[in-house]
């Protein structure tokens, strides 16, 4: 895990840098976290939702520097998780959970309030963004971007 204040930034042998998942607090624009990412890389963002007290998961990939989703996974519907399916959506199952999958969304950045346990699944690796957030204050509204 790399947090605080061993912030590392990834160099390939040519001296040009390597491309990074970054993790911002948006207000200070401080650095908390950066993680290599190859271009097609995935992660996920995974939390509790704050009305079914369930875990979601939600997996992007990198292409073309932009973050697509390419699925959300949950374990029950309520107030803020898709109930309705969108051209070229598919609902399926893992176990005891709901997957939807064929997302044609892509964003720039991501923005999330890490108030409850928030973790990043990047690289074989679980980070808690929670842990990471106290270290700056807790409560932390943060943004994540590719560079």
């Amino acid at each position: 895990m790399i947090s605080g204040a061993a912030l590392y930034i990834f160099h390939f042998r040519d001296g040009s840098k390597a491309s990074v998942l970054e993790i911002r607090d948006t207000g200070s624009g401080r650095v908390l976290g950066r993680w290599p990412l190859d271009e097609r890389g995935e992660f996920a963002i995974e939390f509790i939702h704050s009305v079914n007290q369930s875990p979601v998961r939600e997996t992007f990939r990198v292409e073309d520097g932009r973050l697509w989703l390419q699925g959300v996974r949950f374990y029950s519907f309520g107030a803020g998780i898709q109930s309705d399916l969108g051209e070229g959506q598919e609902l399926s199952r893992d176990g005891d959970a709901m997957v939807i999958s064929g997302f044609s969304a892509s964003f720039r950045e991501l923005n999330y309030i890490v108030g409850s346990d928030h973790f990043l699944f990047i690289n074989n690796e679980v980070i808690s963004l929670r842990e990471i957030a106290d270290k700056f204050g807790g409560n932390a509204h943060i943004t994540i971007r590719y560079r």
